[in-house]
């Protein structure tokens, strides 16, 4: 997730920003070169071929996770029926364990994020872990315009369509649930596998859209676990300081002198940022030495950044450039400033940082100014559910786990109560963002343990239910 309050002249939220890492508003792409030797007919192929790649081990010896990289022909709207190019839209494939068709092999389906699907696949080691013991197929789409050049448009280099807010508006919540649902019945048709199980998986935006593609396409799959999915953070359904105040808390807990270190620090850096080459020199101090409140995993980790184990216990941690972009997450600037509008505060009393009141003008002036946009805050509540989510929740829908962690600031716009028996809330006190998600270690805590253990017995609980509805249609 990157929604946050875009950068103004206020230096005090500017540091805010930078404090915590995962503010980057102006942010370089880093594309991945084109694999050479593809053409782009306009009546080619859906599916485009394959090659194959392993990820890489990370910084901190991350497993390497095996699959092929694929590309599917893609449409650029699925609403209209204008005659407009296609995009290759890159997924990552793997079928090693997979029981295939006949004895219907699940297929284990992560929904891309706002980022690189390689790195989102690097860190999702629970998919990778659970492969084996269920069969299971695992797929990895990547979102359109989002992450490395390979999901593009024909049009052009990413650089120009986050220019073009023609093409940009294709770049939705709506679009992406249609692209995942296209491409796996037409993988499953392609595999003769259309009666195989699909389990979806997510975390932070691909925690929501796994939650809404198993509302809006209940045929496609059979469940979502959708971890850290703040699907309530829009308009006033959760109070607007929720975010901040999670935070804050996260600092004063480890230490009340961190905290009241910081909140007494913001006259001071404005009085600094008054001055000649006052912005660039605060800038560069903070390019970035801090930790977050987000990752703030029980063990190392390079998931955001290089980080020690607890990171606001303290350690040691190299410098982040804030200008660096190597995930490929800018198209999310142009989703807050259209749908995913998520208001943030930031209380006077709770917060360490500086109190302010979200400003819809101020917001609606800065999209324009980039992108000539102006936001929808209230589209994602009409075409998902509002206030009335969780009722929608209990009475249309089924199957969808809602983990969260409570040190993670997301968690207080996601669901962290049990809806109904087969919508259910795992909410751990100490759990960090998605970290259930994240591959298992000797170092995970009993409680995260257990956690993953609940994941994994709900999830086959849908496939045995799946499977048992398939044997009774059979012996009739």
């Amino acid at each position: 997730m990157a929604n946050f309050p875009k950068p103004e002249a206020n230096l005090s939220l500017l540091i805010s920003l930078a404090l915590l890492f995962f503010f980057p508003q102006t942010i370089s792409s880093l594309p991945l070169p084109r694999p050479s030797g593809l053409r782009f007919p306009h009546h080619a192929p859906r599916f485009l071929g394959k090659f194959s790649r392993s990820s890489n081990t990370g910084r901190l010896g991350a497993p390497r996770y095996r699959y092929e990289t694929r590309y599917f022909d893609q449409n650029l709207d699925h609403f209209s029926f204008s005659d407009l190019p296609r995009f290759r839209q890159r997924y990552l494939i793997n079928t090693e364990y997979w029981a295939g068709p006949d004895k219907l092999g699940p297929i284990f389906l992560y929904c891309g994020n706002e980022g690189d699907i390689e790195w989102f696949a690097a860190n999702t080691g629970l998919v990778w872990e659970l492969a084996p013991r269920f069969r299971a197929m695992i797929i990895f789409p990547e979102r359109k315009f989002i992450g490395t050049m390979e999901s593009q448009c024909h049009t052009g280099v990413r650089k120009k369509a986050y220019k073009n807010a023609s093409t940009l508006a294709h770049l939705t919540a709506e679009q992406a649930l249609a692209d995942f649902a296209v491409l796996i019945t037409e993988l499953k048709r392609n595999l003769s596998a259309q009666a195989c199980p699909v389990v979806l998986f997510g975390g932070s935006y691909g925690g929501m859209l796994a939650t809404w593609m198993r509302l809006k396409y209940p045929h496609i799959a059979i469940g979502a676990l959708a971890s850290s999915a703040p699907v309530l953070q829009f308009e006033d359904i959760v109070p607007p300081e929720t975010f901040y105040d999670i935070v804050s808390n996260d600092f004063r807990r480890e230490s009340i002198s961190c905290f009241n270190t910081i909140k007494e620090s913001w006259d001071v850096i404005e009085s600094e940022g008054q001055k000649t080459n006052g912005l660039s020199y605060l800038t560069e101090a903070f390019r970035i030495c801090s930790y977050l409140a987000m990752a703030d995993y029980p063990y190392p980790a390079d998931f955001l950044m290089p980080m020690p184990a607890k990171p606001n216990k303290g350690g040691k941690v190299d410098c982040f450039n804030l200008d660096d972009d190597p995930h490929g997450m800018n198209g999310w600037n142009w989703q807050a400033c259209t749908e995913m509008v998520m208001p943030t505060s930031s209380s006077k009393n709770a917060s360490m940082f500086p109190a302010y009141d979200f400003n819809s003008t101020s917001n609606e002036e800065w999209c324009w100014e980039n992108y000539r946009v102006k936001p929808r805050p209230t589209w994602i509540s009409t075409e998902f559910g509002g206030h009335g989510f969780k009722h929608a929740l209990k009475n249309f829908g089924s199957n969808i786990i809602f983990s969260n962690g409570l040190l993670d600031p997301w968690s207080g716009g996601s669901v962290l109560e049990d809806i109904s028996e087969t919508i259910v809330a795992l909410v751990t006190e100490k759990g960090a963002h998605h970290l259930d998600l994240r591959p298992a270690t000797a170092e995970d805590p009993d409680w995260l343990v257990e956690q993953r253990a609940a994941e994994v017995k709900l999830i086959q609980g849908w496939l045995d239910e799946y499977l048992e509805r398939k044997r009774r249609v059979f012996d009739m």
